[in-house]
């Protein structure tokens, strides 16, 4: 294992139990990290590979990220 496929792993670990999609988008990080690792199929590809890792990883991350209120409003219900 590559030290590009082993920081993915190390990372999506830290995300804890995976849903929905997030397994199948966690093996499709693995996969394009470890291409990555192995220089790919032709170094022409590493950029390409590179990007779809990123989008992979940043959709995974955009499924943990709480949804913020679109103003400072949002508690005024709340009785405390």
């Amino acid at each position: 294992m590559g030290p590009v496929e082993q920081a993915v792993r190390d990372d999506v670990e830290q995300l804890g139990d995976l849903a929905g999609v997030e397994p199948s988008l966690s093996e499709m990080a693995y996969r394009l990290a470890k291409e990555i690792d192995d220089g790919g199929e032709d170094a022409k590809l590493l950029p390409q590979l590179s990007r779809e890792l990123r989008a992979t990883l940043a959709q995974l991350m955009d499924a943990r990220a709480p949804e913020e209120d679109d103003d400072d409003l949002g508690d005024l219900a709340d009785p405390d």
